[in-house]
């Protein structure tokens, strides 16, 4: 037979167990865990837009890549990152160059009024190439920002954060300028860039 202290110490111990068990299986951790660093999109004069032509953004890499370019007249020209022998019996003529190393973020992304890009974990200064399906130019975004692990919940996991210093952009095809208007990018979902198009929203 139990007496009352040991039911009441065994009582007690099922009651912590219990509290444990709980607070460990409950989910606190966010739905959208996404780090990314939101462009939201603007006219010249500052009124939000939503940018009609298809967007793509492409961020350099380390390193260098062999890109073989095929050109035709009254055709397209085509980039590739292998030889394509099909296109010399087509008649295309074949130029060979090196080019910095990249990889696409966002593909032909059209009437986006804003865009998550992801930010590096080690490099201090990105680089983003953004082009246009009806500009040949393109514009270049440049994000600096240091890097920091956070952690709100251990059983979540660790998140990659960062804190924007600067950002600047060598404009040329559809953008005037650009602003930060919050530096600190996490998965909240904040506006962090403003992009300003060149033109008045109609």
């Amino acid at each position: 037979m139990i007496s009352k202290n040991k039911y009441f110490v065994l009582l007690l111990i099922v009651l912590f167990v219990t509290i444990i068990n709980n607070g460990c299986s409950s989910n606190n951790c966010p739905l959208n865990n996404t780090v990314g660093c939101n462009l939201y999109f603007y006219d010249v004069e500052g009124t939000s837009i939503s940018y009609n032509d298809a967007i793509t953004i492409k961020t350099l890499l380390p390193g260098w890549k062999t890109v073989y370019t095929y050109r035709k007249m009254g055709e397209q020209t085509i980039e590739l990152d292998n030889r394509n022998e099909s296109l010399l019996k087509q008649g295309y003529t074949e130029s060979i160059s090196e080019s910095r190393k990249d990889t696409i973020l966002v593909n032909k992304a059209s009437g986006k009024s804003y865009l998550p890009i992801p930010l590096s974990y080690f490099n201090q200064c990105d680089t983003f190439i953004i082009s246009y399906s009806s500009i040949s130019l393109s514009d270049t975004l440049f994000v600096t920002h240091d890097s920091y692990t956070y952690v709100e919940i251990p059983e979540c996991g660790a998140y990659r954060f960062h804190s924007i210093m600067n950002s600047e952009c060598n404009t040329g095809a559809a953008i005037d300028h650009v602003e930060v208007s919050n530096n600190k990018v996490t998965y909240d979902g904040y506006e962090n860039i403003k992009i300003f198009f060149n033109g008045v929203a109609q």
